[in-house]
């Protein structure tokens, strides 16, 4: 049996959003180390704050000032930190519900080992020297045994621009294996070759395979070379160029359902003029060297298929 592939994998992008105004406040604020609460109709003080009552769902604005002290109330040891979190040393989430506040607040803290952490120890908010108006403007939290400490009377106005946006870095590093199935259909594809899996029940062959039958939901092994032919069933005209892609816009991306199959893969359709590619287009890969897939697919020159012969593909 061929080796069940694995590969590395990352989803990366920007995270840019708007900040009402208690968000803005609560951002605003810790650039100036303070940390704003709400309060919410139970007289509760919120922190983080939120726009709206977790209770009654009224909106909520009264600002409240609370103080840079607190107490762990749950906390989970980090052995391996990962890129981009707060410390890159071991260290503990914590949950810290800060002097004056009725809510708890998640952040990393700065402790020796896990030995050192407990549920009800004090903890008070170490600064970042650089502060933007971020959450990481407190870098961290650490233990502290002195008396609790006192707001600095703020009433939520500061000097300066407020902070009215953020943007975030979203990542997700993984590791994906296609599993049995799409390790052959990849395999396949090496030596130029689509293969597919027919289902045992309702004899469909679906390309790529998943090794079990969506429709009938039974196992999938016999294996089905289909194409290289196939027909465009729909298609999308792309105006927006992708980062990293070296193809000029605009491009057609159509799904098509190559000769022998019971599903439509999608592709990019090259060797045509955009506005010429229609449903019903009779196509064929053009793969470039050492390449392990089609790198977009072209008119074959054959009559269009009709609309009959694709229809439950669409």
């Amino acid at each position: 049996m061929p080796e069940v592939l694995k590969a590395p994998l990352v989803v990366e992008f920007p995270f840019t959003r708007s900040l009402g105004p208690v968000q803005s406040a609560f951002l605003t604020g810790l650039r100036e180390r303070v940390v704003l609460g709400v309060r919410a109709g139970d007289g509760r003080v919120l922190v983080p704050p939120v726009e709206y009552d977790p209770v009654t769902a009224e909106e909520i604005r009264d600002l409240v000032e609370v103080a840079p002290t607190g107490t762990v109330t749950t906390w989970a040891w980090n052995h391996a930190p990962r890129r981009g979190q707060p410390l890159g040393t071991p260290f503990a989430w914590v949950l810290v519900r800060l002097d004056g506040a009725g809510t708890a607040l998640l952040h990393a803290l700065d402790a020796p080992g896990p030995d050192a952490v407990r549920t009800g120890m004090r903890v008070r908010i170490r600064w970042a020297e650089e502060r933007t108006g971020a959450i990481t403007d407190i870098a961290c939290f650490e233990p502290y045994d002195g008396a609790p400490g006192q707001p600095t009377g703020s009433d939520g106005e500061f000097e300066g621009e407020p902070v009215t946006g953020i943007v975030a870095p979203a990542r997700l590093d993984y590791t994906y294996s296609p599993g049995r199935a799409q390790s052959d259909y990849i395999a396949a594809l090496a030596t130029r070759r689509t293969v597919g899996e027919r289902c045992p029940s309702c004899r469909k062959v679906y390309v790529p395979p998943r090794g079990a039958c969506p429709t009938c939901g039974v196992p999938t092994a016999e294996q089905v070379e289909v194409g290289p032919g196939g027909t465009v069933t729909t298609f999308c005209i792309v105006n927006i160029k992708a980062r990293n892609l070296d193809i000029e816009v605009p491009y057609v991306y159509a799904h098509i359902a190559l000769d022998g199959a019971d599903l439509a893969l999608h592709g990019r359709i090259g060797g045509i003029p955009y506005d010429q590619v229609r449903m019903g287009l009779r196509v064929e890969p053009v793969w470039t060297e050492g390449a392990r897939y089609p790198d977009h697919y072209r008119p074959t020159g054959e009559p269009d298929a009709d609309y009959d012969a694709y229809k439950e593909l669409l």
